[in-house]
């Protein structure tokens, strides 16, 4: 029996198993996905708890969009499909919401923007988490996390967020919040947050007494501007099975209920070994990679085996990952 899976963007990798070795595959549901286009038209024109968009952006001066960057599949270039007429109207910025990241490669910015890179590479603003001369203090969480996040998110009058949700594993979700903290906040703040991960209660589809969750919610509420939220959320292929737009938590929120029809899938039982497999382009380097061994450990029988499947294309991550690794006796 050949078992072929998905490495690298278009590559794969096989393994031959025995006949008689019982093998399943558990990967996100499959939903029914209509029409793209007329999803994210309709949900932009019909916003939750939200001016309608062209109302939005009528009396601004100065617009801030904020997008993702190259290690989450969000559809930024087709959002823009639907936006940007009426953004290229205003003063307008990019930023890409990098967190602790690094920026992006030349081949990456055209992944994010597609066809609109030409026209707005000269407005697009790469978030820097430890360039503390372009972060602003905003006060403090109730956790006591210092809100430094980039100038550029503070110098605005409206802020756009186009991202995407989908479980994460001590955050709850990605989108919504997580544009701000960690998107656009300084390296301190980051890490006083990220700290919070480490309690039992920092996990994934798990909002309420999530002190993460909690904490990004907090760093919203220093933000004084007024900000349209655009949420995808994509199938397993990337197709967008749905679109929330308008208020920041309303539809971020809304969105939710969405993504767990996708990516809430039934386990049957634990296995002995577990081969996890992490598509593009979450297999950009080893520390986003580890999302495959946090969400498929809840797959693993004790003391199983954990295999990841992972490219890795730029290599381990950061050098504090890598030294934190490096620190390590053994791999447990």
């Amino acid at each position: 029996m050949k078992i072929t899976v998905p490495y690298g963007k278009d590559g794969s990798m096989s393994a031959a198993l025995a006949d008689d070795t019982a093998v399943e595959f558990l990967e996100a549901n499959d939903v029914e996905i209509g029409n793209e286009d007329e999803n994210i038209k309709a949900a932009i024109q019909s916003p939750i708890n939200s001016k309608s968009f062209t109302d939005f952006l009528s009396d601004a001066k100065k617009v801030l969009v904020i997008v993702n960057d190259a290690t989450r599949p969000t559809p930024t270039k087709k959002i823009l499909e639907f936006i940007f007429d009426d953004l290229k109207q205003t003063d307008y910025n990019f930023i890409i919401a990098t967190g602790a990241h690094r920026g992006p490669s030349e081949e990456e910015y055209v992944q994010i923007f597609g066809d609109y890179y030409p026209q707005v590479k000269d407005r697009i603003i790469v978030h820097d988490a430890k360039k503390s001369e372009e972060m602003v203090y905003l006060g403090d969480s109730s956790n006591g996390t210092p809100m430094n996040v980039n100038k550029a998110g503070v110098e605005a009058d409206k802020i756009i967020i186009i991202s995407s949700v989908e479980p994460h594993y001590f955050a709850g979700y990605t989108g919504g919040r997580k544009s701000f903290l960690p998107g656009i906040a300084g390296y301190d703040t980051i890490t006083a947050n990220h700290k919070l991960a480490l309690v039992p209660e920092a996990k994934a589809l798990a909002l309420d007494g999530n002190p993460v969750h909690e904490d990004m919610i907090d760093a919203i509420k220093t933000v004084k501007q007024e900000i349209f939220s655009i949420m995808t959320v994509l199938d397993k292929h990337h197709k967008v099975y749905a679109t929330c737009c308008g208020h920041i938590h309303d539809s971020f929120y809304a969105a939710i209920d969405q993504a767990n029809e996708v990516f809430a899938a039934p386990l049957k039982e634990k296995a002995d070994i577990v081969v996890s497999v992490v598509k593009f382009p979450q297999d950009i380097d080893l520390y986003q990679a580890q999302k495959g061994i946090d969400n498929a450990k809840l797959a693993l029988k004790e003391n199983g085996i954990m295999i990841l499947v992972a490219k890795c294309r730029c290599g381990i991550g950061g050098k504090a990952f890598a030294d934190l690794l490096g620190s390590s006796d053994t791999p447990q």
